[in-house]
């Protein structure tokens, strides 16, 4: 198995497991790897070692998405998903705006990042979370880009959500 495959234990998956757990777990593991490489080299050198991880992680993840429709993800798809992360409230929405070529909407409580706080790790939260967003339609639709200026993560009261369909050239 390659290590972008997606691990299968018998009868389960990890697409079963929480995402807010899944997260856990990674930064359990990322929080050793933060010192390892902060000792060996930077801060700075670790935190992009980090970032970098997690946003290969995202594509992957989105890749693997998008393989499973059969077909490129539209807006309607991924809106679809959206549940994968609001799982076990681990995120509250407030929805906008819908539409073929528009997905907008507002998280007004993140549980990712109360929990990053919790576990000492709310300075890294962004490279453990939040960067994940725009990587992750990389590998679901590349088509698809988000606009975000504020996040809970960064002290703000909601993070702003807003997708778009690129403009096809005609």
């Amino acid at each position: 198995m390659s290590t972008t495959e997606t691990p299968k234990t018998e009868g389960m998956d990890i697409n079963d497991i929480p995402i807010l757990l899944r997260r856990r777990i990674e930064a359990m593991i990322l929080a050793h790897v933060l010192e390892v490489i902060t000792e060996r080299s930077s801060r700075k050198e670790a935190e992009a070692v980090i970032g970098e991880t997690c946003s290969r992680s995202a594509i992957e993840q989105g890749k693997q998405l998008a393989e499973d429709l059969g077909s490129p993800p539209d807006l309607n798809d991924f809106a679809a998903i959206q549940p994968n992360w609001t799982r076990e409230d681990a995120l509250q929405i407030e929805n906008i705006e819908l539409s073929e070529d528009k997905m907008d909407f507002n998280v007004t409580r993140c549980r990712y990042s109360e929990m990053y706080r919790d576990m000492g790790l709310g300075d890294i939260g962004h490279l453990l979370s939040c960067n994940r967003d725009g990587d992750f339609c990389i590998g679901y639709n590349p088509e698809i880009e988000l606009t975000r200026t504020q996040t809970i993560m960064k002290g703000a009261s909601h993070c702003d959500f807003r997708y778009r369909m690129k403009k096809k050239d005609t």
